[in-house]
């Protein structure tokens, strides 16, 4: 799912539906915008919380691998933390913590469960050459 297309995406995230407060709904769109232009910002996006030990996992990984990736540190960032912690929650399967979120290629890859399958399973590598995060 890719989050920077021209707001279809976030708008079905975001729930937004012409029941719901208008004003309510141009906030959800510009979390979901700001989300997608930090997304899309490096080859591998990573929004973490400074305490938490699977997003420690996440970046140990992605650095292990020779990936420099952009961290946001959500419990660091405002404004505008908490809201863009709440969005990508909307993002991932239900049940699954809402940090670490990795984005490859300005694409939701998912959260630890989905970047740890993918390097057990040998496709995570092949996704970081196809965004330009790895050169090998």
């Amino acid at each position: 799912m890719e989050v920077a297309e021209s707001g279809t995406t976030a708008a079905a995230v975001a729930g937004a539906s012409p029941a719901a407060g208008e004003d309510a709904s141009s906030a959800a769109m510009a979390v979901y915008e700001r989300v997608a232009r930090m997304a899309s910002g490096n080859a591998v996006v990573v929004f973490s919380s400074s305490g938490c030990c699977m997003c420690h996992v996440v970046k140990r990984l992605l650095l292990g691998l020779g990936v420099g990736p952009t961290v946001y540190e959500l419990d660091h960032l405002s404004p505008g933390g908490r809201e863009i912690q709440a969005a990508l929650a909307q993002l991932l399967p239900p049940g699954q913590p809402p940090v670490p979120v990795v984005f490859v290629g300005g694409r939701l890859l998912g959260g630890v469960e989905k970047v740890m399958a993918c390097h057990i399973n040998g496709t995570l590598v092949p996704l970081l050459k196809q965004a330009g995060a790895l050169w090998l």
